[in-house]
């Protein structure tokens, strides 16, 4: 299973709208120009996540959009339904023989495992706890 840029910028989105959750709408622009991505491509994300009910429109001057509910609430796995359909290795498993169909069984649980455990809090609070510093090596 490949996550197509739909998903990844999906996410995207969504964490950018968590680290400001509480502060008020956030336009798809300023989104747009911190992750430097294109704004009419997100445009087109953004309304299947709010008919999925993970966002809500706000509109006016100072609109935007903001999460339908709390981050700890709303997945990964959530959000990439939305935007890429079913979480599956494979079209057909059915059709497998045992033993493959036995291995994307477990691929697609477990992806499904670590997507559906990870909370958009997770995501948006998520600091990189390697010490780069820890790695240098002086001669």
């Amino acid at each position: 299973m490949k996550i197509s840029t739909k998903g990844r910028y999906g996410l995207t989105i969504m964490m950018a709208l968590a680290k400001k959750h509480g502060e008020g709408p956030i336009s798809l622009k300023s989104i747009a120009k911190e992750n430097d991505l294109s704004e009419h491509y997100l445009e087109q994300l953004i309304a299947p996540l709010r008919n999925g009910g993970l966002v809500k429109s706000i509109r006016g001057a100072y609109g935007g959009y903001i999460l339908a509910k709390e981050a700890e609430s709303i997945t990964a796995g959530d959000i990439i339904r939305i935007l890429e359909g079913p979480i599956s290795p494979v079209e057909v498993i059915e059709d497998e023989e045992p033993a493959k169909r036995d291995l994307w069984i477990k691929i697609r649980d477990a992806v499904k495992n670590v997507l559906d455990t990870t909370t958009l809090e997770d995501l948006a609070n998520y600091e990189d706890d390697t010490d780069q510093e820890a790695y240098m090596f002086y001669i």
